[in-house]
């Protein structure tokens, strides 16, 4: 069972003891993402993220590297569009080096302009990799047509030219931001003394004093409407998506969702992975997932096909929806859906990074922490009025956004994809 607490100066901490594990895992978790940014600082988030790696006022980055290995231990970092976490797997003596490693980077990073100039570099290329994958690029396409210019459209990692228009000075000013004891959540599971851990905490983190108050989170949600976009590019295979309107993490029928998405194109049981790969073999990989945010959230479909299976591909994925909308699902579909989703609970409840990193993000995004217990309820709550309810709620075709990346030769085809998704 989890502990939340709070330092003298506000930082959230979570804690649970697992006494028969030998490691333990630390996120430091702060509300910074690519929301937060805009056209001209695209990218600054995720640049951050790079650049308290880069060295300390007492480490170097490659102390900072060795240290961490130098006893086994594992450490890296994410970026996503509300949230950067830095996080740390250790051997459980070894939790004052983690924390000591990640309160120097947080405090001391130095942001040395040579660092920054080489960064750049190193972003850019991770940036060029990622143009050279078309079922990354497709996703980007996807939150670019179904946002439009709202924050959430924009990419994580920046553009070339945003991340180029970087300074230390620009940069600087949006840690000093966000980077705030409010907006910081430390996370911490494993084998600990959770009374000595928060005084380690205190010693080391409870002494960052702020001015600030929490930035207030006056989000516009995106109005989600019928688009499509897409990316001429040489490729053997079509790369498609398509993306219809969510739920927000907050919502109380997110497990309906999840449960709905297994059955329909989430696992390789599911109704479209059967169907498209398994019967017709037209598609190598096809599947579905939830993607949710504080206001909103995308349902997305995708598949990475021959285009000449395009239209094709597109008449099932519209009668599969059309079928569940007009039939929903079997009890015996959703019981055992409903078993797949718990398995998966439990089996992650096994892993430390994965109970450290689920309580850090849910306290940093939603103020609050299910424990297994209720997650579990949950779940077994999910009936078919719930699930009927997120079907009428996500499943509106006249909604319905397109993005791909490949060439379409015929452009005929294109117009037979898009009458057929206004149907």
């Amino acid at each position: 069972m989890y502990n939340k607490t709070k330092l003298s100066n506000g930082i959230r901490i979570i804690t649970e003891n697992i006494p028969y594990v030998n490691s333990i895992s630390i996120g430091l978790w702060v509300e910074s993402g690519s929301r937060y940014e805009n056209k001209d600082n695209n990218g600054v988030s995720h640049f951050i993220e790079h650049i308290l790696f880069k060295g300390t006022k007492n480490r170097t980055a490659r102390d900072i590297a060795e240290q961490i290995d130098s006893v086994g231990g594992q450490m890296n970092a994410f970026t996503s569009k509300e949230c950067t976490c830095f996080y740390i797997k250790i051997l459980d003596n070894h939790i004052d080096l983690a924390i000591d490693i990640l309160q120097d980077m947080l405090f001391n990073s130095t942001f040395d302009e040579n660092e920054i100039d080489k960064e750049k570099n190193v972003i850019i290329e991770e940036i060029n990799m990622y143009e050279d994958a078309p079922e990354e690029i497709v996703h980007d396409l996807l939150s670019n047509t179904v946002f439009k210019k709202h924050p959430l459209s924009l990419p994580i990692l920046g553009n070339k030219e945003s991340i180029n228009n970087l300074t230390k000075e620009s940069m600087v000013d949006y840690f000093k931001k966000y980077y705030i004891p409010e907006n910081i959540v430390i996370s911490i599971v494993g084998n600990i003394d959770e009374e000595n851990i928060l005084k380690t905490l205190e010693k080391n983190f409870g002494v960052w004093k702020s001015n600030k108050k929490k930035l207030a989170n006056k989000f516009v949600s995106p109005t989600i409407k019928r688009n499509i976009i897409y990316k001429d590019k040489d490729t053997e295979q079509l790369h498609l998506c398509l993306g219809l309107e969510g739920l927000k993490q907050s919502s109380k029928n997110i497990y309906s969702l999840l449960v709905l998405n297994n059955i329909f194109g989430g696992s390789m049981s599911s109704r479209l992975f059967q169907k498209v790969r398994e019967d017709l073999g037209i598609a190598y990989s096809i599947y579905s997932y939830p993607s949710t945010y504080k206001d909103t959230g995308i349902f997305t479909i995708y598949a990475g096909l021959n285009p000449k299976h395009l239209i094709d591909l597109s008449k099932i994925i519209i009668n599969e929806i059309k079928e569940i909308k007009a039939n929903i699902f079997s009890e015996e579909e959703i019981f055992k859906s409903k078993e797949q989703l718990k398995g998966n609970f439990i089996l992650g409840l096994e892993n430390t990074s994965s109970r450290m990193s689920s309580y850090g993000k849910s306290e940093l995004l939603n103020n609050k922490i299910e424990t297994p217990n209720e997650i579990i309820n949950s779940i077994n709550k999910v009936n078919k009025n719930s699930i009927r309810e997120v079907i009428d709620n996500i499943f509106n075709i006249d909604n319905i956004n397109i993005a791909y990346v490949g060439r379409l030769n015929n452009k005929n085809i294109e117009s037979d994809l898009i009458n057929i998704y206004k149907k």
